[in-house]
């Protein structure tokens, strides 16, 4: 994206320095990363558009506004868009919490469909922190608001790299007709091919951290196919008549043919038009400084050219700007291509049934 706009005059004059440090998903690295990109030296950042990780993100929160710094994370934490909380952090798409309405609203009535069952009972499954008990949180107010019982309460009874064995057990037991996660593919396979092995397929979904297109590579693939629902909070790669898509497939194409296809491409580009977008409007405002950065983030609304619904983040009123709205897909193993590049096409298996869309139970929410 940057080599782009490079190409095309940089902003304001200037070339864009794009700086990558791999945070390791460690808190503690993450931290030294930061102290490097707040220095206000040649090795200092005017932004950072990509804090990867909700506990990382929020040991940066307070420092962000000593700094003048802004941050987009890679989080979908519920606390971003509160400005008491996450003043500099500027959120990316919607959060867990509403995610989880969305899906479980839609979860509830594709399952009623296709079993005949007027009221699909449900298990939560989640990892324990901000993540996991945000999502088990929209997964609640959904099955509240629906009328949905859950038959086995998990949250935060399962992590990675952990003995997952006895969640595990209680959830076969319990034997609800779907499943939410809020985990990781590592976890969801586990679960998954565990709970198959005993004879239990239930409908499964979850927050986008959850799935991996990869997993379709591995022995849950059919189960992924038949039974799975995915959550997403922009487009994916398979998705057609969308310009922005077009636009980065055809940049890709032209710039990084032999990488191979990925909807995770699609994360990057938006926060990349994010930052891009707020990079104008300081230039414009003749104030390219980390506080002109700032203000800029609170003036505009970014265009997102169909990638994820367009994203704003001024005025005195969460509520008002706060993203409710979410993308649910299919899952088909016959539209994946493994390892197929991009000058090669292909599909990541997943079929669009719904989106953007926000539940009426999710737009009921006052943030």
């Amino acid at each position: 994206y940057w080599d782009m706009v490079n190409d095309m005059g940089g902003v304001g004059g200037r070339q864009i320095e794009f700086v990558v440090r791999d945070n390791g998903y460690d808190v503690p690295t993450h931290l030294e990363h930061y102290e490097e990109f707040r220095d206000e030296s040649s090795n200092g950042v005017i932004a950072i558009s990509q804090s990867t990780g909700s506990p990382h993100t929020a040991a940066t929160a307070e420092m962000a506004i000593e700094d003048n710094m802004a941050i987009i994370p890679l989080s979908w934490y519920s606390g971003w868009p509160d400005p008491a909380y996450g003043m500099n952090i500027f959120e990316s798409t919607s959060t867990y919490c509403y995610e989880s309405i969305n899906g479980v609203d839609f979860l509830n009535e594709y399952v009623a469909e296709k079993t005949g069952k007027a009221s699909p009972t449900m298990a939560i499954v989640t990892f324990p922190g901000e993540y996991g008990q945000d999502g088990a949180a929209g997964a609640w107010i959904a099955a509240e608001a629906l009328g949905i019982e859950v038959v086995v309460d998990l949250e935060a009874a399962v992590a990675p790299g952990a003995d997952n064995t006895g969640a595990l057990s209680e959830l076969v037991a319990a034997e609800a007709d779907m499943v939410w996660t809020s985990v990781s593919p590592t976890v969801l396979a586990e679960l998954m091919g565990g709970a198959a092995a005993q004879g239990y397929i239930p409908w499964w979904s979850g927050n986008v951290p959850s799935y991996s297109y990869l997993l379709l590579s591995t022995a849950v693939g059919p189960i992924l196919d038949s039974n799975y629902i995915a959550s997403s909070y922009l487009a994916n790669w398979n998705d057609e008549g969308i310009p922005g898509l077009d636009r980065l497939k055809a940049e890709m194409l032209a710039r990084t043919p032999d990488l191979p296809i990925s909807d995770s491409y699609i994360q990057g580009w938006i926060e990349a038009q994010a930052v891009h977008q707020v990079l104008l409007r300081a230039a414009a405002n003749g104030d390219l400084t980390r506080a002109g950065v700032i203000a800029a983030f609170n003036q505009i609304t970014v265009n997102h050219e169909g990638l994820a619904p367009n994203q704003s983040w001024g005025g005195d009123n969460p509520n008002e700007t706060v993203v409710r709205e979410t993308f649910i897909y299919d899952i088909v193993l016959d539209d994946y291509s493994p390892g197929a590049t991009i000058a090669e096409g292909g599909g990541t298996g997943s079929v669009l049934l719904r989106g953007p869309w926000a539940s009426d139970v999710t737009l009921s929410q006052v943030y």
